[in-house]
C-alpha cells in the first residue's frame, strides 16, 4: 500500500508541475515598446491652434514608435524622479489601449503593453460607430484602490487626472497630425467585463486615435 500511495502521490505532483508549466508557458509575454521619441512634433502653440475633436478615421494601424510616442505624451513618466503628473502621485489613471489586434494595459514604468485579450473588441469603446474604425482606442480608467477615500474631492481629482491625459492626447495628435475625439457615451458595464476588470476599477473616458480617413 505504502509503494502505491508513493506511486499515486508522485503522479499527482508531476501532473501539478507540468500544469503550472503550461500555465506559465500561455501567458503573453509584454510586449516592449521603443523608447519615445520626445525630439518631434509641432512647437506647442502650433498644436495649440490645430487641436481640434475628429469623428472619422482611416482606419491605417499605428507602427510601435507612434504608439510609444503617443502612450508617453498621454501619461509617460517624465522626471528623473520616476513620477507621472498624478494628483498627489496616486496614478491611479490606467489606460487600456485596444487595436484590432486586441487589448493591452499600458505599463507606464517599463513602457510595455501587457495582453489582456486578442480579440479586436474596437466596436466596444463607444457608442459611435466609428470608434471600430480608429486604429487605436484609449480607455481611461480609475483604479479607486489607489486613492485616499479621505482626501477631499476624490472624484473632482480623478476627473481632472483623466482630462490633463486627454488633452496631452489632443495636443500630441495635434503635433503629429492624428485624428483623435474623446468619448464619454461608452457601455461601461460591457467594457469593464471585456478588459476583466475589478469592483475598484472605474472607466472614466475613452479616446480615439488614428490617421484622418
Amino acid at each position: 500500500m505504502k509503494t502505491k500511495s508513493r506511486v499515486f502521490a508522485g503522479i499527482v505532483f508531476v501532473f501539478i508541475l507540468h500544469s503550472s508549466f503550461f500555465c506559465l508557458a500561455e501567458r503573453p509575454v509584454p510586449i516592449q515598446l521603443p523608447n519615445p521619441q520626445t525630439e518631434t512634433g509641432k512647437p506647442l502653440m502650433a498644436a495649440l491652434s490645430s487641436r481640434m475633436s475628429t469623428r472619422s478615421f482611416s482606419g491605417e494601424k499605428l507602427g510601435k514608435q507612434d504608439l510609444s510616442n503617443l502612450l508617453w505624451a498621454a501619461f509617460g513618466i517624465n522626471r528623473e524622479n520616476g513620477k507621472a503628473p498624478s494628483a498627489t502621485n496616486w496614478r491611479e489613471i490606467d489606460i487600456y489601449v485596444i487595436t484590432a489586434d486586441g487589448a493591452y494595459l499600458y505599463n507606464l514604468r517599463k513602457n510595455t503593453l501587457n495582453t489582456i485579450q486578442t480579440n479586436d473588441i474596437r466596436a466596444m469603446a463607444g457608442t459611435q460607430s466609428f470608434v471600430k474604425d480608429a486604429a487605436v482606442n484609449l480607455i481611461y480608467v480609475a483604479d479607486y484602490s489607489r486613492v485616499d477615500e479621505e482626501t477631499l474631492d476624490v472624484p473632482i481629482l480623478v476627473g481632472a487626472d483623466t482630462g490633463f491625459i486627454s488633452e496631452n492626447v489632443y495636443l500630441f495628435c495635434a503635433s503629429e497630425g492624428f485624428a483623435t475625439i474623446v468619448l464619454a457615451s461608452i457601455n461601461r458595464d460591457l467594457l469593464a467585463k471585456e478588459l476583466k476588470l475589478s469592483p475598484e476599477q472605474r472607466i472614466i473616458l475613452a479616446q480615439s486615435v488614428g490617421y484622418p480617413k
